[in-house]
């Protein structure tokens, strides 16, 4: 029995690495991402990119969380010590979903009434296309990764990163019509349509950082 046991805690370790190394990875493509959406959402004027560029910022600091958590397990650490930062994390998260839904309707709204248009972005086309690609071969990842561990936080994880692959298509299309077809306005329903994922992600995020149970990166 002792080999066996061997094994499957070897495996374990392996799987765990290979989870903190998926994290950075994401954590590393975030960075990314929200630099990219964020300035070329401001030189655009435009609601859409900023807002994919924040939810970035709020998928890494998710993100860090997690990483934070399977490094201290690969290293065989015990994770008391970082519930608070998580509890913590989670409300941190819960708050600026908030913020991002009210920036969403509060700048889309604003937009229309003031006929702002924005202007097309090749650099947000490139992100958007490149999410597009990226963020299911980490959702592939980490459903893998968290099968071989038993990890509920890094199902979580994965699901978020489904829920970002998603609004980087919507992102996508949005931008593609402003950029190509010249639909000023597509800008404006294209960054509502983010709500659908958004308002649910939030309603969950404030449920668990009540209840303090894991979501979207934490443990």
């Amino acid at each position: 029995m002792t080999l066996p046991l061997a094994h499957a805690s070897v495996t374990r370790t392996a799987a765990v690495r290979a989870g903190v190394r998926v994290e950075l990875v994401t954590i590393a493509w975030m960075i990314i991402e929200a630099v990219v959406a964020i300035a070329a959402g401001v030189l655009a004027r435009s609601v859409l990119l900023t807002a994919f560029g924040f939810d970035s910022i709020i998928e890494l600091i998710s993100g860090g969380v997690l990483l934070w958590r399977l490094v201290l397990d690969a290293r065989g650490h015990a994770t008391e010590r970082v519930e608070t930062a998580e509890r913590r994390a989670a409300w941190i998260t819960a708050i600026l979903l908030g913020v991002l839904c009210v920036y969403v309707v509060a700048t889309s709204v604003a937009g229309v009434a003031t006929q702002t248009h924005p202007e097309g972005s090749i650099a947000g086309l490139l992100v958007a296309a490149a999410a597009v690609v990226i963020m299911p071969l980490l959702v592939r990842s980490k459903r893998r990764i968290a099968g071989e561990i038993g990890s509920a936080a890094l199902r979580a994880d994965a699901a978020c990163s489904v829920t970002c692959a998603y609004m980087a298509a919507a992102l996508l299309l949005g931008v593609l019509a402003t950029t190509i077809l010249g639909w000023w306005w597509a800008d404006y329903p294209a960054a509502m349509m983010l709500l659908v994922w958004l308002v649910p992600e939030t309603r969950e995020a404030f449920e668990k950082a009540r209840t303090g149970e894991a979501h979207c990166g934490c443990c």
